[in-house]
């Protein structure tokens, strides 16, 4: 759809359901100010792991219709047995939905979602669902790619305002607890009058809601998000090791961190050190939380999508060799935080 028809959506759907205003007055709350619009009623989710199955059981208590499917059954029998319909296929899932959302592992995950065999954009190309959200962490070629093949796709049947089918990529930050809580922050790729229509429903969700620009650009922000996050962690853990070997506690130097110029996540809310702080994966033997070989995973799209513009990044390539080095030692499940005690060797706090 052209730009110009999409204004004119955007005009109306500002008028018709006074959506910014209510975004305003919630003050970004994570439940809706009225009942879903009938173009959004129903909601396909696909990819119920760690973040999509909270993700869409915050979709079901804000009122919307929900529907999922996942390739693991316990992960489905989870949902059918509250009552929840569950789908045999993507296909299917888009045959039931005004809107899919789709949380998956990896880019190729994504274009088998969407191209495969029994794929959302099967049925020769013509839609149900006016929207697709995709919320996996993915390169940006790959978002692209999709979002120019909906671009081919047309509508069974006119829903609300849209023409054709829309795609946005919106990948978040927040983790586990924040996707349990409702309170993801989303980084969001596509036509900015999509993003606009999709408030409501990514609000149900998340708490924080940033437009990046065109298509593929939620996925670039996110890579970007996720390198700065491993650099931070490693040289967090590295002066904490750092300062273990010259004599100085952990949880001296965090309070030095955390009243100065080294503030950060990785020292003041995620700390690597076990003994340090509680309820973060290092209280734990960094059970649960961010895994290294997800870490190490991002960082290597992010190192992927540098060489494809001819950009070096150093310390990302030295990054995702240590989260590599850690992952083949045996600590791929364990929370990204164990660099501390796994590549640094550092110790527990006393």
């Amino acid at each position: 759809m052209g730009g110009v028809g999409w204004r004119r959506l955007g005009s109306k759907l500002r008028q018709r359901w006074g959506w910014e205003s209510r975004l305003r007055a919630r003050g970004f709350s994570s439940a809706p100010a009225a009942p879903p619009p009938p173009h959004m009623e129903s909601v396909g989710f696909i990819g119920l792991g760690n973040m999509g199955s909270h993700m869409a059981r915050n979709l079901v208590r804000a009122g919307y219709r929900v529907s999922v499917h996942d390739i693991n059954e316990d992960a489905m029998n989870k949902f059918s047995d509250d009552g929840i319909p569950t789908k045999r296929s993507p296909l299917e899932v888009s045959e039931s939905s005004d809107v899919v959302i789709t949380m998956l592992p990896s880019s190729a995950h994504v274009l088998d979602v969407y191209s495969g065999g029994n794929g959302l954009l099967g049925n020769g190309g013509h839609l149900g669902p006016w929207l697709y959200i995709d919320s996996s962490t993915v390169d940006p070629q790959t978002s692209r790619t999709i979002s120019t093949d909906m671009s081919r796709c047309s509508l069974k049947e006119r829903k609300g305002y849209a023409e054709k089918p829309m795609m946005l990529d919106a990948p978040v930050s927040g983790g586990v607890p924040a996707a349990e809580a409702g309170t993801l922050t989303f980084m969001v790729g596509g036509l900015e009058e999509t993003y606009i229509a999709a408030k409501p429903l990514l609000l149900a969700m998340g708490k924080k809601l940033i437009y990046c620009g065109g298509a593929g650009n939620g996925s670039a922000a996110k890579i970007c998000n996720n390198t700065a996050m491993a650099i931070s962690m490693l040289g967090v853990s590295e002066a904490f090791a750092l300062g273990q070997n010259l004599g100085i506690k952990a949880s001296t130097l965090t309070d030095i961190f955390n009243c100065s110029s080294a503030r950060c996540w990785s020292s003041d809310t995620y700390n690597p050190v076990p003994g340090v702080m509680a309820g973060v994966p290092s209280a734990r033997n960094y059970d649960g939380g961010f895994t290294s070989k997800l870490m190490a995973k991002d960082l290597d799209l992010a190192m992927a999508s540098a060489s494809g513009v001819g950009f070096k990044c150093p310390m990302g390539s030295e990054a995702l060799d240590i989260y590599r080095k850690l992952c083949d030692e045996g600590c791929e499940f364990k929370d990204f935080s164990c660099a501390f005690r796994h590549f640094y060797t550092g110790k527990d706090e006393k």
